[in-house]
């Protein structure tokens, strides 16, 4: 079974998507959407026999794709993967989803009205290494402290110091640290614990409308989960998930290469798996499986798991007071 994939987006996040599908023989790329057809044939050029089109609906409605990867501006997620789904096109969406939970929900109702498979596109949840977390968790004993750090500075950010505001600080667009980095470390969070009983954040915004930094307190009924993101500033702390036997530390959240538990003895096990692909390898190949399969949801990156992080990043932007055009 091949999967003839479209994408949507040309930039280097498309790029990394395409060279990791292509380590699956079940992968094809078809068909290219770009905004201006310079920039289609130019991406294109790399993959030859790509079809290029500069109207998503003449894309998925050619016949040519099954399946398409969306990676536009966060802001665009919804609207052109409702294109693609009532047309009858299985979406594979970068993370977020979508701006806002409203959004969200009513991708969900497309699929189930269409019958097709909707994923949000979290890389670091099918990496070998967060099945390695998520299967050795018992051993800490009752957990007691989620912690979690994506805190990167952005390139952009000197533009926007000297007075240019570029996509990835342009409210306009959905973005922000909070959706482009801090979902690295809530979606893991809530894939092994579930949604928060409650949820406390701040955050530094920014005079062009979006939030550099943040940091958020989470409680669960025995437990508490801490969260600090940042395009301003850089961070080189691990992840921890701390239980009463040990603690488990991960290198990345965003992509878990490395995972060890040190118990309260002074013993240290580690748990660390190779990984054979790059990093959106093992979104891919759940994708693709789950078509072979004719499943239309994830238990992984389940619809209830991206409804819980989009509600999560919701709650924390009214509390910092971070509003995008899309919120009602």
């Amino acid at each position: 079974m091949t999967i003839r994939f479209g994408v949507v987006g040309t930039n280097w996040i498309t790029d990394r998507f395409i060279q990791a599908g292509l380590e699956n023989e079940e992968f094809i790329l078809t068909a290219v959407y770009s905004r201006t057809e310079e920039k289609g044939l130019a991406f294109a050029a790399k993959y030859a026999g790509a079809a290029i089109y500069t109207n998503l609906e003449d894309m998925v409605s050619s016949g040519e794709v099954d399946a398409v990867y969306i990676a536009s501006p966060n802001s665009m997620h919804a609207e052109q993967a409702l294109i693609c789904m009532n047309h009858g096109k299985h979406v594979l969406c970068e993370k977020p989803a979508a701006s806002n939970s409203s959004e969200l929900q009513k991708m969900i109702e497309a699929t189930r009205s269409n019958d097709v498979l909707l994923m949000e596109a979290m890389k670091s949840t099918f990496m070998p290494n967060f099945g390695v977390i998520k299967d050795n968790l018992y051993k800490l004993g009752r957990v007691r402290r989620y912690f979690a750090s994506y805190c990167q500075y952005s390139s952009r950010y000197d533009a926007y110091r000297q007075g240019t505001v570029l996509n990835a600080f342009n409210p306009k667009y959905s973005n922000g640290s909070l959706m482009d980095l801090g979902i690295y470390c809530l979606y893991p969070m809530v894939a092994l614990f579930g949604k928060p009983d409650s949820v406390k954040a701040t955050g530094i915004m920014l005079s062009s409308g979006v939030d550099g930094e943040g940091s958020m307190v989470m409680r669960y009924p025995h437990m508490d989960a801490v969260v600090m993101h940042s395009k301003i500033t850089d961070s080189y702390l691990p992840a921890e998930i701390q239980g009463e036997n040990g603690t488990m530390v991960i290198d990345k959240i965003n992509q878990p290469y490395q995972v060890k538990i040190q118990y309260r003895d002074g013993t240290v096990e580690e748990l660390t798996l190779p990984q054979v692909f790059e990093p959106m390898y093992y979104e891919a190949y759940e994708f693709i499986n789950l078509l072979k399969n004719g499943q239309r949801e994830s238990t992984v990156n389940s619809h209830a798991n991206s409804l819980a992080v989009a509600e999560i990043m919701e709650e924390a932007r009214r509390q910092i007071g971070l509003r995008y055009a899309s919120d009602i």
